[in-house]
């Protein structure tokens, strides 16, 4: 009877785990297709600005927004390109500030997430503490201005786009304490100053170089963060010779709504139809992403487990 039953059992055992087997091989296929689409939706935008900035402004005014236009113009690009001298020297303050504040924030940075990681530091609790604070209030856009005009007189200076608001951050600290605590045993420290290493020595030998996936990723928010910022260049520049590439383009932008509302003034149909509006804004988000779409497969392979490893006790 027994024998009889099991029998009886087998073939739906084996049927459930056929069917439980199947169901499994199609997450992988579903993760792919979510992935995948998740992909398109972040590329096909991409596209559809290079494409409209390679557009006739007259076929965008007659037709819309198309991926495949009736008439390709590069007049977006000669439009920006005609004072080169200027975006040229926009692209270089712009790259000595991010490349320059960058190095600088990853470094003050990283010093002061360290020593709130180590349990031997009695104030930590503290600093901690007012490193979050900071997160959570801050004193107002007239005094952060009047701080570093008329206390640090940094006003058209190149300090002005690296410093305010960019060069540290709490939220960056935190992120780099809890990786440092988390990641890198107290047995190692231990055992280098067991060996007569001093303080500096254990930072920058020993702790920075096993670092380098929450240094990839707090310097790429970074470089974002410096490369895209034009508030600074608005608020604390006014010597054309130092403003960033992104106010430049902002300005740009702006000149060329201030000659639409003039010409809608005079009835100047025809300049209205002859000016590359749509076309120039999005050339300018193509020249202002260029150098950040080149720079992210370098941090990429960092990324992920620089966010994920400190985020969890081990």
């Amino acid at each position: 009877m027994s024998s009889l039953h099991a029998a009886s059992a087998s073939p739906l055992t084996e049927t459930s785990h056929r069917s439980s087997s199947v169901r499994l091989s199609f997450v992988p296929i579903l993760i792919h297709v979510f992935f995948w689409v998740i992909c398109l939706a972040c590329l096909i935008p991409l596209l559809l600005v290079l494409v409209v900035s390679f557009t006739d402004e007259k076929t965008i005014l007659a037709n819309g927004y198309s991926f495949i236009p009736e008439k390709l113009s590069l007049d977006a690009y000669r439009y920006l390109f005609s004072d080169s001298s200027a975006l040229l020297h926009a692209y270089g303050i712009s790259a000595i500030v991010t490349i320059a504040g960058t190095i600088a924030s990853l470094l003050m940075t990283s010093m002061l997430a360290y020593p709130l990681s180590r349990q031997d530091f009695k104030k930590r609790k503290i600093v901690t503490l007012f490193v979050f604070f900071t997160l959570l209030f801050n004193g107002g856009l007239v005094p952060w201005y009047l701080v570093y005009t008329n206390v640090l007189h940094l006003q058209n200076t190149l300090l002005a786009l690296m410093i305010p608001s960019l060069l540290l951050s709490g939220f960056y600290v935190l992120i780099m304490r809890t990786f440092f605590a988390n990641t890198i045993p107290g047995s190692i420290i231990e055992s280098a100053q067991i060996d007569g290493a001093g303080e500096w020595r254990i930072f920058f030998q020993l702790i920075l170089p096993i670092s380098l996936p929450v240094l990839a990723t707090v310097g790429l928010f970074t470089v974002l963060g410096y490369w895209n910022d034009w508030f600074n260049s608005l608020v604390f520049i006014s010597d054309s010779r130092n403003i960033s590439l992104q106010y430049l383009m902002t300005k740009t932008l702006l000149n060329i709504q201030f000659l639409q509302s003039s010409a809608q003034k005079s009835g100047s149909v025809q300049f209205l139809f002859d000016m590359p509006t749509e076309s120039v804004r999005m050339a300018m988000a193509i020249i202002g992403m260029g150098p950040m779409v080149l720079a992210y497969p370098f941090f990429q392979k960092y990324l992920i487990k620089g966010l994920t490893v400190g985020a969890v006790k081990g």
